[in-house]
């Protein structure tokens, strides 16, 4: 049984929408092919990843804006973080040629109708799905949360697809997006004290590295803030894979419990914190906002930054998405952020912004920043709370 089109999916796969649609429903019905779907189904938002021209190259650009000649977008679609602010790059020591075709990128985005709020956490600026509701987003962490926290259903995209998603308001009906895909493999008891979003990566990075791509079941975590889930789906995703977990009593998805195959310690987090804290004299970069930084964090980091300065030897990055950014600067914590020496930079994010060669460790409460900075950038790295990676901004 091949793919089942309506007539205005035909239409679009003939080109009747224009050049830009029908490549993308070409993108969408190839993936239904190769996975076996029976029909596309709609989606109401997407995000997309594949922003930082640091990522992209003029390969990836060109490609953009052979699509921006003519698709449009039919559903709410946001981009993943770009390689710099894209307002304050000057002082942030972005060189104007990266920030030129940087713009550029973003250009070729806004043509085409996609709002070009550049974050990981679209379900914190109004990019939020329901229960239930079938999406397309790229980005790991915001796709595990998306499954997981709110219980929307997507599969991860890679950047063409969810623009292909975006261009045709379709996606294929396989993987996530089918129930019987959703139920859980694996069972963890967590038996081990969680208070704070390092914690909850370093569980991320125990259990994805155990994991793989299975889903897991989560016993044994009385709470979680948004914060730390949003901590714990960064994490899970970068070391295993995972686009989806259950966590009893406090994920929505309903699914049949399976026997506990595994005991999560303390110890085990230790071993995990071990791992990411090389050995280093000097620290002269830490980063907060690795998935961006709700502001509720950016208020926490004001008050721990308020009436102090940053040492000259370090500098440290807050990233955030624009809508958090401007809300930031209304309530006054922007102001005491820059005061105190620190930046606090919406857009982009210290995974995708060029900053091989800059720095040499990166202190961080995020278990998925200390992957990317010694992976993409070479740099050591020490995961610490927020309150110590403040404490020692400032020493």
């Amino acid at each position: 049984m091949g793919l089942e089109l309506t007539k205005e999916e035909k239409d679009m796969l003939e080109g009747e929408y224009g050049k830009a649609t029908r490549k993308a429903m070409e993108i969408i019905t190839t993936l239904g092919e190769i996975y076996g779907a029976s029909r596309l189904i709609p989606v109401s938002s997407v995000q997309i990843a594949g922003v930082s021209y640091h990522n992209l190259g003029e390969a990836g650009l060109e490609y953009l804006a052979e699509m921006a000649e003519d698709g449009k977008t039919r559903v709410l679609t946001t981009l993943n973080p770009a390689g710099m602010d894209l307002e304050e790059w000057k002082k942030h020591g972005i060189d104007e040629e990266f920030a030129r075709n940087q713009q550029r990128v973003v250009e070729a985005f806004a043509k085409m109708g996609v709002i070009t709020t550049c974050t990981c956490t679209p379900y914190l600026i109004g990019n939020l799905p329901h229960f239930g509701e079938h999406i397309a987003w790229a980005e790991s962490s915001a796709v595990c949360f998306a499954n997981s926290v709110i219980g929307a259903m997507t599969n991860r995209e890679g950047g063409p697809s969810a623009l292909a998603a975006a261009l045709t308001g379709r996606t294929a009906e396989y993987g996530m997006h089918l129930r019987e895909n959703r139920v859980a493999q694996v069972g963890y008891e967590v038996q081990a004290t969680l208070s704070s979003t390092d914690d909850f990566g370093l569980l991320g990075e125990v259990i994805g590295e155990k994991t793989g791509k299975k889903i897991p079941y989560i016993t044994g975590i009385p709470k979680a803030s948004t914060e730390e889930l949003k901590s714990l789906c960064a994490s899970i995703a970068t070391y295993g894979g995972v686009a989806l977990f259950h966590i009893e009593g406090i994920t929505p998805n309903k699914t049949p419990k399976p026997e506990i195959n595994e005991v999560i310690t303390q110890e085990d987090l230790e071993n995990a914190r071990k791992t990411l804290d090389d050995e280093t004299e000097e620290i002269d970069f830490i980063s907060i906002g690795c998935p961006h930084a709700s502001i509720k964090e950016i208020a926490r980091v004001a008050e721990l930054l308020r009436n102090k300065k940053v040492s000259e030897s370090k500098t440290i990055w807050i990233t955030t998405a624009k809508p958090t950014k401007d809300l930031a600067i209304k309530m006054g914590y922007y102001d005491v952020i820059e005061s105190a020496g620190a930046f606090l930079v919406s857009d982009a994010c210290c995974a995708v912004a060029p900053l091989k060669g800059k720095f040499k460790t990166l202190m961080t409460d995020s278990a998925k920043a200390c992957f990317y900075a010694r992976g993409k950038n070479k740099f050591k790295v020490k995961i610490r709370t927020i309150e110590e990676c403040i404490r020692e901004a400032t020493s």
